[in-house]
């Protein structure tokens, strides 16, 4: 009994580790809804959404995978014939045998290398595709929402979704998930190599089985929770970075850069902690798995030098030294895969995080969407009616109530009213970037959700007063990448004076537009919006405090341009100044969601209510001095 002393200490060892792991896993699994450590989503799940998008590259993926079973015969032979060759030297050496078997040994060595580089290259590239496949499909998931759904999600979170996460999953499909089915190939091979060549020495291995089962499952609980951290502390930082970024210059007019320091630091502070943690976690469990490494051979050792030395015959297998070196070698092959499980699982969890988010952005069902049968509008007139609409962002509060108004084709209709009285809420409406609760919007006659969105939307040009420009050139930005003739868009910027500055710069229409346009000023990026518009020929136009931000000298400039405007089609204006309404067909004033006037500007002068009232303190404004002269009708 004596002699099994030190494989009793040695079990005793791993029991007691063993022991600790089930304590520690208990813990986690009974406070795991305290952690965050719930996921929304099994592996099972994502699993099968993500294989929609490899399944049109199976015969690819089958291609890779018997490369693989090619590479892995180095790992499975290889030992074999090493124990042959310490056979042949402690036997009857003969130099021409050895020749033979190194260079069968090399021969499997240059095919497995030549399987891996095949089968490497074959899968980056088709992981690229899929890559590239769920990023289009993301980008046009994010396009499909209401403006509602969108501003609820931080820009941040959506870049982290399309970026980061999405290289996460390509990792998966071009590395993850082949490396550890080969792993567990090579395993399984080994493991039959090992029956054949010795029953007794591969029972014992067998018996170190249970505690890496035991391991890998406790570590696969830890790390999914520390990826998950990880995930979570990233995606905060950049939504972070990506608002407060755009909002220096606020930031450092008020003197709040200390401020903001103090709260990235917060959140960096989070981010590095769930890195340690998923470092720590990650450190703890490749140590375990090659202490299970070293028992075993310690293990193999003991028994096979016993039995070679005592002559011991099990089962009809005799120990030889030529088995134990082949044991030792496999021992290696079949722990070195276990290891690496580890930095796989590691990557399986980040990509699983990643697909779990990026589904959760996939489920939201966008609000806004075409009804069944909902049909192409080839020409629009520009009929508006509003009939009793009613509309709120939030459940119970009205913004509109019970709106209705009628504006013929080719008339100028302006919406006059207080901040928060619903002039830019009707103007969303009208484009379906939001949906009604009760009544019906027409256009031309037609209900216009029974239009569809991109066809309506065609019709409609917007000209806003937060221009945005994209970065390009002032011709990107007028065209949207549309292929309009340059002529084309000289004789827009002429009919909306935008020419008269972009014939000044150097490079014209190739002139390069920064970030939002910063080098370009508010009056100059209005007209190139005003250009952006009029090119792609809508037959509405809509201005919502399009001349708000515009200087006098601007505003004058585009007087004339909204009274040729006037002769496009239907135009629907949402103004403070009077001098951009005061010739329009129709006035509509607004208070608290609700139409209390309506008339021209002179007849709503001559009724003497809102319209009046405003107009009368515009001009006790101008007179004073603290208007611009255009600001009151004269």
């Amino acid at each position: 009994m004596r002699e099994y002393y030190p494989l009793l200490v040695v079990g005793g060892i791993v029991g007691l580790i063993s022991v600790i792991f089930i304590i520690a896993y208990a813990t986690i699994r009974n406070k795991k809804e305290a952690l965050g450590f719930d996921r929304n989503m099994k592996d099972g799940e994502i699993m099968r959404r993500l294989l929609k998008y490899a399944k049109p590259y199976w015969r690819s993926f089958l291609f890779a995978g018997v490369c693989m079973l090619v590479s892995i015969a180095y790992d499975i032979l290889s030992p074999l014939l090493v124990g042959r060759v310490e056979e042949l030297i402690s036997a009857d050496f003969a130099l021409g045998r050895l020749f033979a078997m190194v260079a069968v040994y090399a021969g499997i060595l240059i095919l497995s290398l030549i399987a891996t580089y095949v089968q490497a290259i074959v899968l980056q590239k088709t992981g690229q595709r899929i890559l590239s496949a769920l990023r289009e499909d993301l980008f046009a998931h994010i396009e499909g929402l209401s403006h509602a759904q969108l501003n609820l999600i931080p820009v941040g979170k959506l870049v982290t979704r399309v970026t980061n996460d999405t290289n996460a999953i390509s990792m998966m499909f071009t590395n993850i998930l082949v490396t550890l089915l080969k792993n567990i190939c090579v395993g399984l091979g080994v493991l039959v190599a090992m029956f054949l060549v010795n029953l007794e020495l591969t029972l014992m291995v067998l018996c170190f089985a249970p505690f890496i089962v035991l391991f890998t499952v406790i570590f696969r609980k830890f790390s999914r929770r520390a990826y998950r951290r990880v995930k979570d502390g990233t995606t905060d930082i950049n939504t972070f970075l990506s608002e407060n970024l755009s909002g220096m210059k606020i930031t450092q007019i008020f003197n709040r850069e200390q401020r903001k320091m103090q709260e990235f630091e917060a959140r960096n502070a989070r981010l590095t902690a769930a890195k340690q943690q998923q470092t720590f976690v990650f450190g703890v469990f490749r140590p375990l798995v090659y202490m299970l490494y070293i028992a075993s051979v310690l293990c193999l050792l003991y028994l096979g030098g016993k039995g070679y030395l005592d002559g011991v015959s099990f089962l009809g297998s005799t120990i030889t030294g030529a088995t134990v070196v082949t044991f030792y070698m496999y021992l290696s092959k079949f722990f070195n895969p276990i290891q690496t499980l580890a930095e796989q699982f590691n990557w399986l969890q980040s990509a699983f995080a990643s697909a779990e988010k990026i589904f959760t952005v996939f489920d939201i069902a966008p609000q806004v969407v075409d009804r069944e049968g909902a049909t192409e509008l080839d020409h629009v007139r520009g009929e508006i009616e509003f009939r009793d609409v009613w509309f709120c962002y939030v459940p119970g509060e009205w913004v509109l109530k019970g709106v209705s108004f009628h504006v013929n084709a080719g008339d100028t209709a302006a919406f006059v009213g207080s901040t928060g009285s619903g002039k830019t809420t009707i103007l969303s409406l009208l484009c379906r970037n939001y949906d009604i609760q009760k009544g019906s919007i027409l256009v031309d006659g037609v209900d216009i959700r029974d239009i569809r969105i991109a066809s309506l939307r065609r019709h409609f040009g917007q000209m806003l007063q937060d221009v945005f420009l994209f970065s390009g050139t002032i011709r990107s930005n007028i065209t949207l990448r549309d292929d309009i003739p340059d002529e084309e868009i000289m004789r827009v910027c002429d009919y909306v004076n935008a020419s008269s500055f972009i014939g000044r710069l150097e490079k014209g229409l190739d002139e390069e537009v920064r970030e939002r346009g910063n080098n370009f000023s508010a009056g100059q990026r209005q007209l190139i919006s005003f250009a952006r518009t009029i090119v792609h020929r809508p037959s509405v136009m809509i201005l919502d405090e399009a001349t708000a931000n515009i200087d006098t000298e601007t505003e004058m400039l585009i007087q004339d341009s909204l009274e040729k405007m006037k002769n496009i089609g239907t135009m629907l204006i949402v103004a403070h100044r009077l001098s951009t309404i005061r010739n329009a067909d129709q006035i509509i004033v607004l208070s608290h969601g609700e139409i209390v006037e309506e008339g021209t500007h002179s007849e709503l002068l001559a009724k003497k209510g809102r319209y009046y009232r405003l107009y009368t303190l515009q001009a006790h404004r101008e007179q004073l001095g603290q208007l611009p002269a255009q600001t009151a009708t004269e």
